[in-house]
C-alpha cells in the first residue's frame, strides 16, 4: 500500500471512520479537506440494491444539476448543415460532421459529450469501438440523440449529465468543484440522489440506497448517512 503524505493523513484524522455525517456535515467536510491545489472536482458515489447483471435492473438516467458540474463541458454537435448555425448559437464547440467522423475514425475523442441527429446515428455505428469504451456514443435514452439539437446543447451545457449503475451495483457521479460552497454540493446531491429513487427498479428488493459517500479529487470518501439525502 502506497504511504500517505503529510496532507493525506491530516485529511483521514478529520474523518470519523465510524460516523455516517449528514450531507450538510459531509459538504463541508469535503470542502475541508481538500488540499490540491487546483479546484478538485466533488463525486458523489450511491451503493445501491440492484444486481446489475439482470436487464430488468439496470439504473441508467440523466440529471441536470442544479449548480451544474463545474466543469467546462465540450461538447460536440454531429449535424446536418442545416443544423450547424443553432448547434453552434447553443453553445456547441465542435460542429460539423464527415470531417469529424474522420477525425473520431483517427482516433479523436477530445470531448466530454456527443450530441446528433437519429438520421446520423448510422454512420456513428462503426465508430462503436471508439467511442463505446469512453461513454461518448450518443443515446436517445440521454437526451444527446435529437433533433432539437439547439436544446440538447443548452442542457448539457447548463449542467445535465447522465449516470449508469456499474457492474459492482454503485453510480459514480461529478457534482460540483471545490470552490462550491457547502449549500451548492447540497442542492445538486440531493438531485441526483431524488433522481435515483425515482428510477428504483420494481424487481429491485431490500434496501435501494445502501450507502453514499462523498469525495473530492485525492481525497478519502466521507460516508454519508442516506436518511439525510
Amino acid at each position: 500500500m502506497a504511504k500517505l503524505t503529510k496532507k493525506q493523513k491530516e485529511a483521514h484524522a478529520k474523518i470519523d471512520k465510524n460516523q455516517a455525517y449528514s450531507l450538510k456535515d459531509a459538504s463541508a467536510l469535503v470542502k475541508e479537506i481538500t488540499s490540491v491545489n487546483f479546484d478538485a472536482s466533488i463525486d458523489i458515489a450511491v451503493r445501491l440494491g440492484v444486481d446489475p447483471r439482470k436487464a430488468n435492473q439496470m439504473v441508467r438516467g440523466v440529471v441536470t444539476l442544479p449548480h451544474g458540474t463545474g466543469k467546462d463541458v465540450k461538447v460536440l454537435a454531429l449535424v446536418t448543415p442545416d443544423k450547424e448555425a443553432e448547434a453552434l448559437e447553443a453553445g456547441a464547440d465542435y460542429v460539423g460532421l464527415d470531417d469529424y467522423l474522420q477525425k473520431i475514425k483517427d482516433g479523436w475523442t477530445d470531448v466530454d459529450v456527443i450530441i446528433t441527429m437519429p438520421s446520423i446515428m448510422g454512420k456513428l455505428g462503426p465508430l462503436g469501438r471508439i467511442l463505446g469504451p469512453r461513454g461518448l456514443m450518443p443515446n436517445p435514452k440521454t437526451g444527446t440523440v435529437t433533433m432539437d439539437v439547439a436544446k440538447a446543447v443548452k442542457e448539457v451545457k447548463a449542467g445535465k449529465i447522465d449516470f449508469k449503475v456499474d457492474k459492482t451495483g454503485i453510480v459514480h457521479a461529478g457534482i460540483g468543484k471545490a470552490s462550491f460552497d457547502a449549500e451548492q454540493i447540497i442542492d445538486n446531491a440531493h438531485e441526483i440522489v431524488n433522481t435515483l429513487i425515482k428510477l428504483k427498479p420494481t424487481t429491485a428488493k431490500g434496501t435501494y440506497i445502501k450507502s453514499i459517500y462523498l469525495s473530492s479529487t485525492m481525497s478519502p470518501g466521507v460516508n454519508i448517512d442516506p436518511k439525510s439525502v
